[in-house]
């Protein structure tokens, strides 16, 4: 990000667009545009002028979300999907862009046991992991070891798919719950829903309802508002619309499964996206590079998305990364680079100014 005043007068410029986005739902998002304008910026990767991409550390297969702790180490969680054999969470101690292969340390596996852990979020000292089913917390850490582990929920869905984690307003926990189908109305109020909880795991609620799948969940630097990447159902073919990004606010609902963002008396009163990605995308972080715009990895159309917020009205799109096999995991250093897993290569890319 610039320094100084001039980030300052960027965010400024970003939260008005915002407000102005909030204001006139009426508008069409936009999709996205072909990669026009992306040139080789290292690593095999396919970037915007400007920037330089290098290999930041290797040797976590199906790596799928990316966190940093207190102390500025980087924290990686496996998730096979399919097979787990490698799943679990990954201290990575250090790294850097400059090591030469051969220097780059190995991760290690912390904690073991887990069934594709999609949330990872450190909250002062305390560690929490969502999973298949559960959400633990992790404290007391002692070289590679925390001496304290409770599971602070169970489920809150039967075999449910926990996605990300964000803490948010009022020192609570946000989770993003996949809907258990593509078609049928969920059982539980829990199924297709974000969920918001106390640090101990007491006092869960709906946070909002009726939406397939919230993956990413990320809020925009230093404001409540809640930007979600979302994926739409899998069984419809050619007719499924885009993955979307949208700001989600407390007692929305999205009406799933009857409104899957075709429009029509289905979807009334549905909020309207901030941008359109890609079919069939799935969708996965969300980040904040720069004031300006917000970055949504996509696994299934392997590339990461720009999505720009700096303009009235919903938010272009266009590639910002290509060249990687199923980018999941993105997460910013304090540097401000960008640190990207890609859970088809297990590589963790950096990215930053040249």
């Amino acid at each position: 990000m610039l320094p100084g005043a001039a980030t300052a007068l960027l965010a400024l410029a970003a939260l008005a667009a915002l407000a102005t986005l909030a204001a006139c739902g009426a508008t069409a998002p936009h999709r996205a545009r072909p990669a026009t304008a992306l040139r080789p910026i290292g690593a095999g990767l396919r970037g915007p002028a400007g920037l330089e991409a290098s290999v930041y550390a290797t040797g976590v297969p199906t790596v799928a979300t990316l966190t940093f702790d207190s102390r500025g180490r980087l924290w990686a969680a496996a998730a096979g999907l399919s097979t787990h054999t490698h799943d679990g969470v990954y201290l990575i101690a250090r790294a850097g862009p400059r090591a030469q292969a051969q220097a780059r340390p190995q991760p290690r596996r912390v904690i073991s046991g887990l069934d594709d852990p999609l949330g990872l979020l450190w909250r002062g000292d305390t560690l929490y992991v969502a999973s298949v089913g559960r959400v633990d917390a992790y404290s007391d850490l002692r070289g590679t070891h925390f001496r304290r582990h409770r599971e602070i929920v169970k489920g809150p869905v039967a075999g449910g798919e926990n996605n990300d984690l964000v803490a948010g307003p009022g020192g609570r926990l946000l989770l993003g719950i996949t809907a258990t189908c593509d078609r049928c109305t969920p059982t539980s109020p829990y199924s297709g829903a974000i969920v918001s909880f106390r640090p101990d795991g007491s006092g869960l609620r709906v946070y909002a309802a009726r939406i397939r799948a919230p993956v990413g969940l990320a809020y925009y630097p230093g404001t409540s508002r809640l930007f979600v990447s979302m994926n739409q159902p899998n069984d419809l073919g050619a007719h499924t619309p885009g993955d979307w990004l949208a700001v989600v606010r407390p007692g929305e609902n999205f009406k799933f499964p009857a409104c899957y963002g075709q429009g029509g008396p289905a979807c009334a009163g549905v909020p309207k996206p901030v941008a359109v990605l890609d079919p069939h995308a799935a969708v996965g972080a969300v980040a904040f590079m720069t004031p300006e715009a917000a970055l949504v990895a996509q696994w299934q159309v392997p590339k990461v998305q720009k999505v720009s917020l700096a303009s009235t009205g919903a938010g272009s799109v266009s590639p910002f990364l290509t060249g990687l096999e199923h980018p999941l995991a993105l997460v910013l250093a304090r540097d401000h680079s960008l640190l990207v897993g890609d859970w088809g290569s297990g590589r963790i890319y950096r990215v930053a100014a040249g």
